[in-house]
């Protein structure tokens, strides 16, 4: 299927590894120029490289702290235009609410919920005046069954998805669409680092504990990557307009809820 985005140019946060990276690489199979941001340089050229090598496309590496303005700066100002902005962080640590000190919990919402904003501040603008726009926020399956161990990430992404809610239908008329995608347990580094962390907090193994994951969820696995990639590329092509402000769950079917 022609998604319709070849030309497009994306600003990918969070893209040198795990969601962001397969959300970059399926991206540029379609066609789109990137610009990719991650705070490691090395493992974002390598990224970088590869998605070239395999792709052709002209991808950009701007090495920052997008949660910073200066890093929000360098990483909008990399490319004159914006088609489709794709927002992800992640290192918010888990614990109990009370543990959390005012600054940890700043920079929980600022990582979380303000940068996003911030970048959609950016470059809806120029969106509306091309008359094309397609804004994907990677927040979390929390946002629909929120895990008492991570109070600090769910409390912050809360704000992004009402922030979403309230604005996503006013940019619709100009074919520009705002959408939430809450990943499940995928098969990421970091995903490998929780259930390492859950393992040792419960005396057990790594694959002890990897197995009583995978058991948990219905689909008895965790999810690909490149399979999050392909939905997050579909909700950025021509042909998902009529999508928005919705928060799209994938995650195997472990969240029991109806909507």
């Amino acid at each position: 299927m022609n998604l319709d985005i070849k030309g497009r140019h994306a600003l990918v946060c969070a893209a040198s590894q795990g969601l962001g990276r397969a959300v970059a690489l399926a991206l540029a199979r379609e066609g789109v120029n990137l610009t990719i941001v991650a705070r490691r340089q090395n493992i974002l050229e390598e990224t970088a490289q590869m998605i070239r090598d395999e792709t052709g496309v002209l991808v950009t590496t701007v090495a920052t702290d997008i949660t910073s303005e200066a890093g929000r700066l360098l990483a909008v100002n990399a490319n004159p235009v914006v088609d489709i902005l794709v927002n992800g962080a992640g290192g918010i640590p888990p614990g109990d609410f009370r543990n959390f000190n005012r600054d940890e919990w700043m920079t929980a919402i600022e990582g979380l919920m303000l940068t996003p904003i911030e970048l959609i501040k950016a470059t809806i603008d120029g969106m509306v005046e091309r008359r094309f726009g397609r804004i994907i926020n990677i927040t979390s399956k929390g946002m629909r069954v929120p895990s008492q161990l991570h109070p600090l990430a769910n409390g912050a992404r809360g704000g992004l998805t009402a922030f979403v809610s309230t604005i996503a239908s006013e940019y619709s008329q100009h074919n520009v669409t705002i959408n939430n995608l809450l990943p499940g347990p995928f098969d990421t580094d970091r995903m490998k680092v929780m259930t390492q962390v859950k393992a040792e907090a419960s005396n057990r193994t790594f694959e002890e504990q990897f197995k009583i994951g995978v058991d948990e969820n219905p689909a008895r696995r965790w999810g690909r990557p490149e399979e999050f990639g392909a939905v997050c590329t579909f909700l950025c092509s021509a042909f998902s307009g009529f999508i928005t402000g919705q928060n799209i769950l994938i995650d195997g079917g472990s969240a029991p809820t109806t909507f």
